[in-house]
């Protein structure tokens, strides 16, 4: 892990809590549900079903698949490549 995604993560524990991570990975996990992207196979429930039930300890998996997203070469969509890139710099904000 490199040192800025090291310090985003030290971010998303600091603020897991805040309004606008959380509405991020709500807006993101339900585009990617809406989508039908996969990035996490072992996942014990939907990607709906995490943002209807997103906890602030949610948010440190949700910005894992957030910076997959972004880097992915695999995925196209620029809807969902703003929303990751979106939750992304509000932790970043924070």
């Amino acid at each position: 892990m490199d040192a800025k995604s090291k310090e985003l993560y030290e971010k998303c524990e600091l603020n897991a809590e805040s309004g606008d991570i959380m509405g991020a990975c709500q807006v993101m996990l339900q585009l990617m549900d809406a989508k039908k992207v996969k990035v996490e196979e072992d996942m014990d429930q939907t990607y709906l079903e995490m943002a209807e039930n997103l906890k602030p300890q949610d948010v440190r998996e949700v910005l894992t698949m957030a910076l997959k997203i972004r880097e992915s070469g695999e995925i196209k969509d620029p809807e969902l490549k703003n929303a990751a890139s979106k939750l992304i710099r509000a932790i970043e904000m924070s």
